[in-house]
């Protein structure tokens, strides 16, 4: 398995495409249950291939991708030879980024002698989606980039 298995509730909202994942191998309704009952290893191996397949597409749509800490921002842009970070330091141990309070405050002060930025780029390895599933394995989370792009205006 190249990524990780899917939840259960993720698996449940893609039911359908579970569905037609199977259907793509000729097994019906019928024959998974059989499968789940009789050989549940084999059963485990489609869920992983299945799970495997949904991270491939979801991951080669990934533009950008977030990891906020109390003190750090760590905003990527994924291109496509490359990713770029727009890294953010709040050296101001009252803030926490992560509450709206502290946010409220950086919004206030990003341009302030607490506040420091490094950007930075970096080629990706042998498996560009590899490469972001790790980040999202370390916690960062798929956005849109709109805070990417505004700072990308302001400091860039």
């Amino acid at each position: 398995m190249k990524y990780t298995r899917l939840t259960k509730e993720q698996l449940e909202e893609l039911h359908q495409e579970f569905i037609n994942f199977l259907a793509t191998q000729s097994i019906t309704a019928e024959e998974w249950e059989t499968i789940k009952k009789e050989r549940p290893h084999v059963a485990e191996e489609e869920l992983d291939v299945f799970s495997d397949l949904i991270w491939e597409g979801v991951l080669s749509k990934v533009q950008f991708v977030e990891n906020i800490s109390a003190q750090h921002m760590h905003l990527f842009h994924m291109e496509e030879k490359e990713m770029k970070l727009i890294s953010v330091k709040v050296m101001n141990p009252e803030v926490d980024l992560k509450t709206k309070e502290g946010f409220a405050w950086f919004k206030k002060n990003w341009q302030s002698d607490f506040v420091e930025y490094l950007t930075a780029s970096k080629a990706y390895g042998e498996d560009k989606n590899l490469d972001k599933f790790n980040l999202i394995k370390q916690g960062a989370v798929i956005t849109k980039g709109e805070l990417y792009e505004w700072f990308d205006q302001m400091i860039g």
